[in-house]
């Protein structure tokens, strides 16, 4: 029967007659039987039912009624518990998620969608207080569940998982119960006791320090998050973080922009979005009435328009990815991978003396060439206790792993992240957030600068200080005698409001008529808007009204122009209105307007006339926007693209944009610190001229072949760009993609190359930099996203901060780096000498730990965190170069360095003990309260790798004074308290003075030893493919 139910009627109609004649009665027969007998099964056990519940003398009880509260009709709802009563949000997220049409035919359409939500397509909601949180009580925060980051356990543990501490721990274990046993609990736990102590203290300092660099990162990662969003509230055009961002909401897009909620397209033109976050699909997506979805997360990539906010937070499909992944910082950075290379050839020398030291003591011991404190034999055959052999052994042990701890150089990760994440922090504070951790360091490595103009060598605060009707001037913002406007004004009224307020993206918002305008929009349009309301109280509000937009071009900075088609309402007369860089208009025009109205033929002359109006005012360093138009008449057919050509040229506005104040010292400081500037811009040839000459980029009498138009760069072979870039300094009118074409030929020559950038368009060039410079206030989320550093007030002055950390960076890893090594040498060198001339090492297990500790961990934060100075950018750029990052210098530091350490604690080994007339755990006490003052006492020598003033600038890092200072006090502890803890003995003033003026020797030695001739750094000429962005 269901068969037939599921069949169309004409089917059922031509079946019945065949399944009758098919059918036999028996089978008939049968099946009414069959169902007879269910009947009565199913009656009995009804039946039986209540007897066995009578049988068990229990009754099932059950509700007798069920209430339903039904309101009254003139009740209503309570608003106050359901605000949107019309609303159901998860019906509404599935629908922009999936995308489904008929939900949203269902609602009503998006204007019925935006009256539920409470708010309006072109006015948004109301933002009062009460509105917001009611919005974020019903709705939620645009926010998005994070996993649980990592807990203190999970350091903690992973640094136990350390083989060596792994080691050092059970031989402690051991050594703990054969000492218990030997001695009993008072004096048995001593030697286990203290190593698996100092086990920990060095396993609780390197958790710790993970655990803050890990919450730090995480923080940085939240402010990187944090962007800016315009939203219309209460019809007023207002920036907010994405984070505030609310259900009902109304945004305006633009290219480059991020979608910052799941949406509904309002109104707006040729929008296109890159889903490839979402999808994984490359094709750009056209958003319109018929496809009006928008997806949190997607980038704007052509056009503009508005939204309005269904979803945010965890219910969009990007918050619901997102609470699922977990950004961590694993990745090594270019230095990272360098110096693991590094600590891996060390670790391998390491290895082997321990082995070593590992096996002549063993051979030592068990051929009775060791003897105790007493002057017996420590091992005598089968005379010699199992008990006691375990445990020498087990000592023998203990110290060769801990020899193989402090030659493993641990602390060079350590030190690297401290010093990345100690930059990262103090760069935030100087208005640059760094985004990836490589481009620290690569920073500093930097030998060219390609730097954008407008907002980064200027202030980008841009005024029309001209304005030009064809070829007389009507408007000048100085006491320059210009005829009056006033005939202008009247005659051109409704063509300038008409070209200024319908061909732009800005707005204009009053709350009532004696207000002051808010105006809105990228700062070319501001200025030119501001000029329309401000200087010639122009209204333009009321072509919006009066007009209806037919076609839009978008403004780009490859097209470098933007165009409208618009139809008025009373007349019905279109009309079309070009703007853009006054030259590429110039060249579009065919007439131009006079004062009276009338238009006049552009010949040759007048073509020749304009061109040296706009390169006059050009020379002022003004940018130029010309305006043209033209009426399509009504017989002419309108194509897909707006006409090009045949318009007439209305006037010119000359915007003047100053230059930053102290530009010109970041400019002079780079060229000093051996780094390049290249000025890259889309303004003309002129305005580039005249603001590279202010900005000191170009001297006044530079060389022809300094400045270059885009398009007669990307015209020569790839030969003759690669030879023209040594004399270039000023690109002008570039497009994206020459950019994009002189970094890739920069790079092709050896440079590391930082670029500065704000659109969507320069992204490419982003990308292919070494470093990519965004700007926080007039970059797009695009912009921001390809880049590996955001300079938050759009300063070129920050950018040379950038440097200086950069450099600063390296710098302090090769402090630290020449540190370390000197200890290593040091320490391997005398346990190594020792155990095969002697058979014991004069270092216990616990000293070299304390060791351990005073090296990676302490010295780590001392040298790692030194502020930069300005001697850094004094010196040549590193470059690319494969070298490590020991350089002459740092080895001719260390190796003196080291070899006095080695000599005297030798010398102490074998001699201290009649020299200073001392027993033997005296003077094992002053060879370790030594050795750590000589590490104390190189500290400051490690500061400054060439310059003989070692204490230039120390009050500058109280940090350092203030580990140095408490690496002294613990010292003084571990002689003076922890005697049976640390194995020592107390010193008295004598023995103190010894070890302190032995240690101090080490600072006219490097005075000295800086008097030697080395090569300084790396040429920043040798430079080879060996960063990679």
């Amino acid at each position: 029967m269901m068969d037939l139910r599921s069949r169309k009627p004409s089917e059922k109609k031509t079946l019945k007659p065949k399944l009758e004649e098919n059918t036999a009665p028996s089978k008939v027969n049968r099946r009414r039987w069959r169902m007879a007998f269910r009947a009565i099964y199913f009656t009995r056990v009804l039946a039986s039912l209540p007897r066995k519940v009578l049988e068990n003398k229990s009754l099932l009880r059950s509700v007798s009624y069920h209430a339903i509260d039904v309101p009254k009709e003139n009740q209503g709802n309570d608003n106050g518990n359901n605000p949107f009563p019309d609303v159901d949000k998860e019906r509404l997220s599935e629908m922009v998620k999936e995308k489904i049409l008929q939900s949203l035919a269902d609602f009503g359409g998006i204007k019925q969608i935006a009256t539920m939500l409470e708010s309006h397509p072109e006015s948004g909601i109301s933002g009062s207080e009460a509105d917001i949180a009611k919005r974020r009580n019903v709705f939620g925060e645009n926010r998005y569940k994070k996993p649980p980051l990592k807990g203190f356990l999970s350091f903690v543990l992973e640094t136990f998982k350390d083989t060596t501490i792994i080691i050092l721990l059970v031989c402690a274990a051991l050594s703990l119960v054969f000492g218990i046993k030997e001695n009993g609990w008072k004096e048995g736990w001593y030697d286990g006791g203290s190593i698996i102590v100092a086990v920990i203290l060095v396993v609780a300092v390197s958790a710790v320090s993970n655990f803050k660099q890990s919450r730090q990162f995480e923080e940085l990662s939240d402010e990187n998050k944090n962007i800016q969003v315009e939203v219309v509230r209460d019809g007023r055009r207002q920036p907010i973080s994405i984070f505030d961002i609310l259900v009902g909401d109304v945004v305006p897009l633009k290219i480059g922009n991020q979608i910052p909620a799941d949406g509904l397209f309002l109104e707006g033109h040729s929008l296109k979005v890159d889903e490839s976050s979402m999808t994984g699909e490359s094709d750009h997506v056209e958003v319109n009435e018929e496809n009006p979805f928008l997806l949190s997360g997607t980038k704007v990539t052509d056009g503009f328009g508005y939204m309005l906010v269904t979803s945010v937070g965890m219910n969009t499909a990007w918050g619901e990815m997102m609470s699922t992944i977990r950004h961590e910082v694993n990745e090594p950075t270019p230095l990272q991978s360098r110096l693991n290379v590094l600590s891996s050839i060390i670790g391998k020398v390491g290895l082997t003396v321990a082995i070593t030291v590992l096996s002549v003591m063993l051979i030592r011991y068990f051929t009775g060439s060791t003897e105790d404190e007493n002057g017996n034999k420590e091992f005598q055959g089968s005379k010699t206790k199992f008990d006691d052999v375990m445990k020498s052994v087990i000592d023998i042990i203990a110290a060769a792993v801990t020899i193989l701890v402090v030659a493993i150089p641990e602390g060079l990760p350590l030190a690297v992240t401290l010093t990345l994440a100690f930059s990262m922090k103090r760069m935030m504070k100087d208005h640059a957030m760094v985004r990836r951790l490589s481009a620290c360091e690569t920073m500093g490595s930097a030998t060219i600068i390609c730097t954008d103009k407008t907002g980064t060598l200027t202030l980008n605060q841009m005024k029309v200080t001209e304005f030009w009707l064809g070829k007389e001037k009507v408007y000048a913002s100085s006491s320059e005698n210009v005829p009056s406007s006033e005939e202008v004004k009247h005659k051109f009224r409704e063509l300038l409001q008409e070209a200024i307020g319908l061909n732009t993206t800005g707005s204009v918002y009053k709350r009532d008529p004696s207000a002051a305008a808010e105006i809105s929009g990228n700062p070319t349009e501001k200025a030119i808007l501001s000029w329309a309301v401000s200087d010639w109280a122009m209204d333009v509000n009321e072509p919006k009204h009066s007009c209806e937009k037919i076609q839009i071009e978008s403004f780009n900075s490859q097209k470098k122009r933007s165009g409208v088609l618009v139809k008025r309402i009373k007349d019905e007369g279109v009309h079309m209105h070009w703007m853009g860089a006054a030259e590429i208009i110039l060249a579009m025009c065919s007439h131009y307007y006079l004062k009276d109205g009338k238009e006049e033929a552009i010949d040759d002359e007048k073509r020749k006339e304009i061109a040296t109006i706009i390169e006059g005012m050009a020379a002022q360093t003004l940018r130029c926007i010309a305006m043209a138009h033209r009426k399509v008449e009504e017989n002419e057919r309108i194509e897909p693209k707006l006409e090009e050509t045949g318009l007439i040229f209305l006037g010119i506005f000359g915007l003047k944009d100053p230059c930053r104040p102290g530009v010109s010292e970041a400019v002079k400081c780079c060229k000093s610190a051996g780094v390049k500037i290249m000025m890259v811009t889309g303004d003309n040839l002129h305005t580039a001229r005249a603001i590279a000459i202010e900005c000191g980029i170009l001297e006044s009498n530079f060389n022809d072949e300094a400045i270059v138009e885009g398009v007669n760069f990307r015209n020569y072979s790839s030969e003759e760009r690669k030879e023209k870039t040594e004399q270039i300094k000023v690109m002008a009118r570039s497009s994206p993609l020459d950019k994009l074409l002189m970094v890739q030929t920069l790079k092709q020559k050896g440079e590391v190359v930082a670029v500065t950038g704000d659109g969507a368009n320069d992204a490419p060039a982003l990308k292919e930099a070494d470093i990519g410079l965004s700007m926080g206030i007039q970059g797009t989320e695009v912009a921001k996203e390809s880049s590996d550093i955001i300079i938050m007030d759009d300063n070129f002055a920050t950018v040379v901060t950038v440097l200086r950390w950069g450099r600063c960076v390296f710098n302090n890893i090769q402090k630290f780096l020449q540190f370390q090594l000197t200890v290593n040498v040091a320490a391997l060198t005398v346990n190594f000498v020792a155990a095969v001339s002697s058979g014991k090492v004069p270092l216990s297990a616990v000293q070299l730990l304390w060791v351990n500790l005073i090296m990676d961990s302490l010295g780590a934060l001392a040298l790692a965190t030194e502020p930069p100075t300005n001697d850094l950018m004094r010196n040549s750029p590193i470059g690319r170069s494969k070298l490590l990052i020991i350089t002459p210098v740092m080895w001719r530091n260390l190796i003196f360095q080291a070899i006095y350490q080695v000599a005297v604690l030798l010398i102490l080994q074998f001699r201290g003990k009649h020299i200073f007339n001392t027993n033997e755990r005296v003077n094992d006490t002053m060879i370790f309260n030594t050795f750590v003052l000589c590490q104390v006492f190189n500290e400051f020598n490690s500061r400054n790798l060439e310059k003989k003033n070692i204490f230039r600038g120390i009050w500058m890092n109280k940090l350092f004074l203030a580990i140095i200072a408490i690496t002294i006090v613990l010292q003084l502890i571990m002689v003076e308290l922890l005697k049976n803890f640390a194995s020592t003995e107390r010193l008295n003033w004598g023995q103190w003075g010894i070890c302190v003026g032995t240690a101090a020797v080490s600072w006219p030695i490097a005075f000295m030893v800086k008097l030697i001739p080395v090569r300084s750094c790396i040429s920043g000429s040798s430079r080879e493919n060996s960063f990679h962005h």
